[in-house]
């Protein structure tokens, strides 16, 4: 970790040059940001940004607070109603809705409108906008897809799968080796999510998928129950680790590493704990979800992380020379290489790190994505029929008989929540 700070610091002061157009000299006064990054990667990568930005402006007071990411989701809007920070992280698209709604976060579209940041953020402009005007900036994303064992794969004479049917036949070699192909840990209910995204974009598209998230097609509906049938294909198979829904997503991790499973569907952020895991790049790869559904286009999630003003903070300026800092060129090419936070810089003049899993997964957003990105499904759907419906998921991999107990349940609080 000393090694590492040492060289980040060091890039940083290469870079100070550049940043200057990015950054504002001479700030005063107070800026108090709360972070959510409390793992251990993310959270070093914040506080050395902020520390340059503190280097660039020796006469500002920080304050930096950083909160556990699962108890920074119920305090926040506790947070932002009273005794607000200037900068706040958070996610973007509906995730964010709740708090623009109740008039707790600032419109920044003076960040946007009319501005060089403006135009090299256009890929995410469309996930920070609501009602016309947009409410924070990104500072990463990051793909979503099926990292796998290639040695494994390699071994059982495997190749990358292109549709449903090989996906399935490659299962099934996986499975007669005495391995299960998928490893994943639905304690916390998301990464279920994250299966069903896939599963229902690739039956029934990204339009079909955004509208039952937003309330617009009922559960019970007859294009959702394929989707369940195409899930339980796998499932009766056995495709799964046992007993996943006693795992966390990082608990998961050593089927993979030891061999026991094949793959994992997953966010890029996986990547340094396989790797941390002893894996290397040579016994690790990447492919994108296969197509289910031949001519339905292929959508993607790519979770875009956020950084917001409370609409109460008090050093509001301050406040937007950072998040100018944070979205500009230099510091995203910084902050999301391989050594730190390992995703994928929002700002189009920034440079992808010589990383495999980076570069594809630039790749495939960039294009091999036509149906277009989705956020994630406790992100773009209300937190509250999120849960609720995440637990539907985790429950059908349990017990898949349940599913039209679990569908009655979901529309039923479908109607509640969207009444």
């Amino acid at each position: 970790m000393r090694s590492m700070l040492k060289t980040s610091v060091a890039a940083f002061a290469m870079l100070a040059a550049a940043m200057g157009a990015a950054s504002a000299d001479g700030l005063t006064g107070n800026l108090k940001i709360f972070l959510d990054t409390s793992n251990p990667a993310p959270r070093a990568t914040m506080e050395e940004m902020i520390a340059q930005f503190q280097e660039k402006n020796p006469d500002l007071t920080i304050e930096t607070t950083v909160i556990d990411r699962e108890a920074y989701k119920t305090q926040i809007r506790n947070f932002l109603t009273a005794n607000a920070p200037d900068v706040a992280t958070w996610y973007a698209a509906n995730r964010m809705r709740p708090y623009v709604e109740a008039g707790l976060f600032e419109d920044v579209s003076d960040l946007w409108d009319g501005t060089e940041l403006g135009e090299n953020l256009a890929s995410t402009k469309g996930a920070m906008t609501i009602d016309g005007k947009q409410w924070g900036v990104p500072y990463t994303y990051y793909q979503w897809g099926v990292y796998y064992r290639k040695d494994i794969f390699d071994e059982l004479g495997l190749s990358e799968p292109a549709t449903w049917e090989e996906e399935k036949a490659n299962c099934q070699k996986i499975i007669d080796a005495g391995k299960k192909c998928y490893t994943i840990g639905t304690k916390f209910l998301w990464t279920a999510g994250g299966w069903f995204d896939y599963l229902n974009m690739r039956t029934n598209g990204f339009d079909f998928h955004m509208d039952l998230l937003t309330g617009k097609e009922k559960w019970t509906s007859d294009k959702v129950r394929q989707t369940f049938a195409n899930w339980r294909e796998l499932i009766d198979m056995g495709a799964f680790i046992d007993n996943h829904q006693t795992y966390s997503w990082q608990e998961a991790l050593p089927f993979m590493v030891k061999g026991d499973a094949a793959a994992y569907l997953m966010g890029n952020f996986a990547v340094a704990a396989l790797r941390d895991g002893g894996l290397t790049d040579d016994q690790l790869d990447f492919y994108q979800f296969v197509e289910i559904t031949p001519g339905v286009e292929k959508a993607e999630d790519a979770p875009t992380d956020t950084f917001h003003i409370p609409a109460n903070a008090e050093n509001k300026e301050n406040a937007r020379e950072f998040l100018k800092f944070v979205a500009s060129a230099d510091v995203q090419t910084w902050i999301n290489d391989g050594k730190h936070l390992g995703q994928l810089p929002v700002n189009s003049k920034s440079s992808v790190d010589q990383d495999k899993f980076l570069e594809q997964g630039f790749e495939m957003l960039s294009s091999n994505s036509p149906g277009g990105v989705a956020q994630f499904f406790d992100r773009d759907a209300p937190a509250e029929m999120a849960k609720v419906a995440m637990e539907g998921l985790q429950e059908f991999m349990v017990k898949p008989d349940n599913l039209d107990k679990i569908l009655d349940r979901l529309d039923r609080a479908q109607e509640r929540i969207y009444k």
